[in-house]
């Protein structure tokens, strides 16, 4: 059995928010605490990212970003590896019989 791992964020830039807390900001990937690199495979030390272990990666595929949020950028390829399999990002509203 496949044991779930809760990712972390990893980000290419921070800020602070109005309770003195860290926060991701500018290109997000999903990290794993313990390894060196995201879930996608980019180096951390090399691709200057920071890590954020106290934020969990909860994004989906149906996010969209503003342009009055931090984040400008979310991994697609972090969003895929993270995500449930099987899960449909659509429901049925109204079947045929």
């Amino acid at each position: 059995m496949a044991r779930t791992v809760t990712a972390s964020v990893a980000a290419s830039s921070e800020w602070v928010d109005a309770a003195g807390v860290r926060q991701p900001g500018g290109e997000v990937h999903a990290w794993q605490p313990g390894l060196n690199q995201t879930v996608c495979g980019l180096p951390l030390s090399r691709a200057r990212l920071r890590r954020f272990p106290h934020v969990p990666f909860d994004f989906r595929r149906t996010d969209v970003v503003t342009p009055e949020e931090q984040v400008r950028h979310i991994c697609p390829r972090c969003v895929a590896a993270t995500g449930r399999r099987g899960e449909r990002s659509w429901t049925r509203i109204a079947p045929r019989p």
